[in-house]
């Protein structure tokens, strides 16, 4: 296409941003406009292959907007391609559109969820290791970046990472426009420092006058040219360009158009050329095919496995059924036991190194073409990339975490390696699916079942060796329980899961040689939780207890009090109350309260 044309079309979208704007009454116009010229050139000149007719075509090239604020850009973009009408344009951040504030799923075209800043480069490492490692398909994954999001840690943990793979197939550009939300970024203008840093990490970078369309277009050619490295396109662009009194000034962050300045603004423009533009086709290819080999599973005989192991064997078992599995790991995998997988799959097994946010957004772009990923740390880890994990929920993202090592009773370690907030973290994500297995047998079972639900599953492991309390052909649902101990004189209910839930047996046993009865509910889901059985046990029996490695809020103990709260059985809960402290797990479990001991001073206590 020629240059002029290319022109002519971006000052189509300069006009569709700021109609759009205006008539919302906010959003981001200046953010928009310092990238038309880039994503024109992109998207027009035939370099961004797509069919629109299926968005999820496994051969299209996938565009993804890290700075999702100038989502106004994006939809023109859509809007000239043909997939919008202006009228759609002009419902923009109007409630139950799918036009939002931020790209979300609700658009057809939007690959991922953004606009918290510093993520959708991480997205877009998955993206481009599902094309080139699994799918092995030649698509090119993009990435626009704005310059004062590249100040978040995730992006360089991206960056780092996209090297180490030799994504050549991603090809990030940041636009650099200078101003931020409140004044200047932290380099301004300087497009030698980004690139200079981006560079030292491995990376090809092209810098380049973001609003010449022909440097531009040399740019993106080279871009693709390149070999086995990742490259990034900086870009010096004007915030504002083409509105003359917004360009290159500080306070129009966020800020819409008024009726008159538009009017203002429109003239400058000059006459528009309203039009559309089919973008180019990519290659009709399929996804290589790939069935996993079947491995021969030795059958234990332990009395006593950790939930941790069993989950590396759960792995191996749920992937002859779901050849969509990849396992992504913190450098961890020796103790959360996803190295089990590596050493059978390595080809669908990742490294993602200690950097947990980066593994959260990779897993977002490898869900998002239809793999099942699996992400695995310590538990306490997880929540440093809790802003990745609460963006999952808007991505419609199918992914299950496994958090290891939970609780005190991972012992000497100490407080630092106690996950203790993580049932909380992920019982509060919309929609999402909270298991904690107590022995190994139900872990296998509930890992598999994670598989066949579509969403975000978390699955709590345990460090100890626990003994084994359930048979093979025993089931498990998400959104059931099992009790354990049942009488029909039974003076308390004791709901637990995990480490605690074996105190709770051995509680069980003490107190049945003094002729006190009590039940055991292994609430082995927490979220979805089964009300049914919690209800009759309340019901009848004096009381429930809850025993749990965790801290009070967002915990077991909630969950069920939760349910519980219009009954008038009494609810009380064992829980992690203290800073914990390096020691044996059992000293720790006393120490909080939270052990066979404690469970049977309660039960005593109410049976006074």
């Amino acid at each position: 296409m020629t240059t002029s044309k290319l022109k002519e079309i971006a000052k189509l979208i300069r006009y569709y941003i700021l109609i759009s704007t205006t008539k919302a009454g906010s959003g981001h116009p200046t953010s928009s406009l310092s990238a038309t010229d880039i994503m024109t050139a992109l998207f027009f000149d035939g370099h961004f292959k797509f069919d629109a007719s299926n968005p999820n075509n496994p051969n299209n090239d996938r565009l993804l907007f890290s700075k999702g604020h100038a989502s106004p850009l994006f939809y023109a973009l859509w809007a000239v391609a043909g997939n919008l009408k202006e009228k759609d344009l002009l419902t923009l951040r109007k409630f139950g559109s799918p036009l939002e504030g931020h790209p979300t799923m609700k658009f057809p075209f939007t690959e991922a969820a953004t606009g918290s800043l510093g993520q959708g480069l991480s997205v877009g490492v998955g993206i481009a290791l599902n094309a080139k490692y699994l799918d092995k398909l030649p698509y090119y994954t993009y990435v626009l970046l704005g310059d004062s999001e590249m100040a978040e840690g995730s992006v360089w943990e991206a960056i780092d990472l996209a090297t180490y793979y030799n994504l050549d197939n991603l090809i990030a550009i940041v636009d650099v426009n200078r101003l931020g939300q409140r004044g200047e970024t932290k380099y301004g203008h300087d497009t030698k420092a980004y690139a200079k840093r981006v560079k030292a990490f491995g990376w090809e970078t092209i810098e380049v006058d973001g609003h010449n369309i022909e440097k531009i277009i040399n740019a993106i050619k080279k871009a693709k040219n390149t070999k086995n490295k990742p490259i990034m396109i900086v870009a010096k662009t004007i915030k504002g360009k083409g509105v003359s009194f917004a360009e290159n000034k500080d306070g129009w962050h966020g800020k819409a158009l008024t009726e008159e300045q538009l009017a203002k603004a429109l003239t400058e423009l000059g006459e528009i050329k309203k039009t559309e533009v089919k973008l180019k086709l990519p290659k009709n290819l399929l996804p290589q095919k790939y069935t996993p080999n079947k491995v021969k599973i030795e059958t234990s005989t332990k009395d006593k496995i950790a939930t941790r192991k069993a989950y590396g064997t759960g792995l191996l078992k749920a992937h002859i059924n779901y050849p969509n599995i990849v396992v992504l790991d913190a450098e961890t995998s020796n103790s959360t036991f996803a190295e089990t997988f590596k050493n059978y799959y390595p080809n669908r097994f990742f490294e993602m190194f200690i950097a947990e946010q980066n593994m959260v957004g990779t897993a977002i772009g490898l869900s998002s073409r239809g793999k099942i990923p699996f992400v695995s740390t310590f538990a306490a880890f997880l929540s440093r990339a809790y802003d990745q994990i609460r963006m999952t929920q808007y991505s419609n993202s199918n992914i299950k975490f496994v958090g290891s090592h939970a609780g005190v009773s991972i012992g000497e370690d100490g407080s630092s390696q106690m996950g203790l907030e993580d049932i909380s973290m992920f019982r509060s994500i919309h929609n999402s699916v909270v298991l904690y297995p107590s022995d190994a047998v139900s872990t296998e079972k509930l890992v598999m079942k994670s598989c066949q639900h579509k969403g975000v599953v978390y699955i709590r492991t345990t460090r100890q060796d626990t003994s084994i309390l359930y048979k093979e052909t025993d089931t498990f649902e998400i959104g059931g329980s099992k009790i354990l101990r049942k009488s029909e004189n039974d003076i308390v209910t004791i709901v637990s899961a995990g480490i605690t839930l074996h105190e709770a047996l051995s509680a069980y046993e003490e107190l049945k040689s003094k002729g006190i009865n009590i039940r055991i509910i292994d609430l082995y889901s927490i979220k979805p939780i089964d009300t049914k059985t919690l209800l009759e046990s309340a019901q009848k029996t004096k009381a429930i207890i809850t025993v749990e490695d965790h801290y009070e809020a967002g915990g077991l103990g909630e969950a069920v009090k939760n349910v519980l709260s219009t009954q008038s059985t009494p609810v009380y809960s064992l829980f992690v109350d203290k800073i914990p402290m390096s020691g044996t797990p059992q000293e720790l479990l006393d120490y909080e309260g939270i052990s066979k001991n404690a469970i049977i001073k309660a039960v005593n206590k109410i049976n006074k």
